[in-house]
């Protein structure tokens, strides 16, 4: 248990900057969809989709080949300074490929008349590429509060700065105030440019904030190291790629399957609502960053298996809280979205919620293939989702619009649990604890499905369905809890 509570202490410190960042990350969706028609809030979420795909391209596997060499013969120093070099080489030619052809591509992303949208996304990728390793070595460190307040800086220095041009700006303007400095840094005109301006400064500052680690590198490079971790880091770019493609596509399609009057709106609609899942999601990564080179460190042990199985079974039980507590306080929650017309599209946060839930599971899931040095079974299952995740977005998405994508998100995370079980079964069984885990998620969906029937948006009311849940679940823990000790 003294391990499993290190891994929930360097959950909550990394989650301490998850959360904290998303939340006020979260408190800029009113402030866009107060400023931003649906239309151009989809724009902006059309060009964050190919920055997700990006990144993934550009980073190619390599953090969690960090983690697994580093645990391995090759050493922390070796794996860091050769990793760093490469993704320094491929992230500058990336740089200057990109900056040499940004009008093309600006044409073929549908924003012909903003190429220099497509320079400042390069920089903030190659930028963010840049810091991936020195972050990852800061988790193989144990250094969670370090990691955490770099990145609560690169989120201050975003969204002070959205705030500044997206209201302080403005309101200098009407009151003309300091007119030859405002005037001399800001331009009315420039929409949603402003959104790329201000992440691309924190991505700088957030590199800057981490050049100690980078100094500290031996600026070493093993070829052999090298081609070691291109091998491990391969499927999991196949699968980082149908990852993003399961999370990010269903944008991409809205906008080409719709009808084009309507399709740029209906993206940012959808985008909008998917915010709100956000608390999961916050959550789900926070677990990430503590449970990857946990999961790692306990490999070689004799009882791996079974704290799997144990952080399984806490992280279901956390999860369907979530999923149950944002879905009763949606009432409250939505107002986040200051623009009613976003609002048409809350049907697909219960969906979604859901789905992200079996995000999680997949993560717990995927640490079979990951330990065992079969990082390929990650490549076909992801791929696998990928495909589930096209052929029913180009299925529903014509009959059911956003609630479509939303739909076929379930349905392919939750496939792709029920497959990494199947295998995990065959090459590397855990044996996880199905009846704790199917009683959780039940009794979230069930006590859910009561709220839905007689709801009548009361704050008292909603809360005593989550404290149900709450009390249930301490209750069972606590008879399991005697059960084992007596056995």
């Amino acid at each position: 248990m003294s391990i499993i509570k290190k891994l929930v202490g360097q959950t909550a410190i990394y989650g301490l900057s998850s959360i904290v960042g998303r939340l006020l990350n979260f408190l800029l969706v009113p402030l866009y969809t107060g400023i931003f028609a649906p239309e151009e809030y989809g724009v902006f979420s059309v060009l964050m989709t190919v920055v997700a795909f990006a990144m993934v391209v550009l980073t190619y596997g390599f953090e969690t080949a960090f983690f697994h060499y580093t645990n391995k013969e090759v050493g922390s120093e070796k794996a860091l300074s050769t990793g760093f070099i490469s993704l320094l080489i491929t992230s500058l030619l990336f740089l200057v490929f990109s900056s040499c052809y940004s009008k093309p591509i600006a044409n073929i992303l549908h924003v012909p008349e903003y190429p220099n949208f497509i320079q400042w996304l390069v920089w903030i990728l190659v930028l963010d590429v840049l810091t991936t390793l020195p972050f990852a070595k800061l988790r193989v460190d144990h250094r969670a509060w370090r990691f955490a307040s770099i990145r609560l800086v690169n989120i201050t220095v975003n969204i002070g700065l959205n705030l500044f041009f997206y209201l302080l700006c403005p309101y200098l303007l009407k009151q003309r105030v300091a007119l030859n400095f405002v005037e001399s840094i800001y331009d009315p005109t420039m929409g949603i440019g402003y959104i790329f301006i201000s992440n691309l400064i924190a991505s700088a500052v957030m590199l800057l904030l981490l050049t100690p680690e980078i100094f500290r590198l031996k600026f070493s490079f093993d070829f052999t190291v090298w081609k070691k971790m291109v091998k491990y880091g391969f499927p999991l770019l196949i699968g980082g790629l149908a990852y993003v493609t399961n999370e990010m596509a269903d944008r991409l399609l809205l906008e080409h399957l719709l009808p084009e009057d309507i399709a740029t709106a209906q993206v940012g609609i959808y985008s909008a609502c998917y915010k709100i899942a956000i608390f999961m999601t916050l959550f789900i990564q926070a677990f990430r960053y503590g449970a990857e080179p946990f999961f790692f460190a306990q490999a070689q042990k004799t009882d791996a298996k079974e704290k799997y199985a144990l952080v399984m079974r806490y992280f279901i039980a956390f999860s369907a809280f979530i999923f149950l507590a944002i879905n009763v306080f949606i009432d409250v929650i939505k107002n986040f979205i200051r623009d009613e017309a976003y609002h048409e599209g809350l049907d697909v946060v219960p969906i979604l919620l859901l789905a992200n839930l079996f995000l999680g599971m997949y993560y717990n899931l995927s640490v079979w293939y990951k330990v065992s040095e079969k990082t390929g079974f990650g490549a076909y299952l992801s791929v696998s989702g990928a495909l589930i995740t096209v052929v029913l977005n180009i299925l529903l998405i014509p009959i059911m619009s956003y609630m479509g994508s939303a739909w076929a998100t379930l349905i392919c995370y939750a496939s792709m649990c029920i497959m990494s079980y199947l295998f995990s079964r065959r090459h590397y069984p855990i044996y996880y604890e199905w009846k704790y885990i199917s009683f959780y998620m039940i009794f979230a969906l069930s006590l859910f499905y009561i709220w839905t029937l007689w709801h009548d948006n009361h704050f008292i009311m909603s809360s005593m369905f989550c404290i149900s849940y709450i009390f249930s679940v301490i209750a069972l823990e606590k008879r399991k809890k005697i059960s084992t000790f007596k056995h």
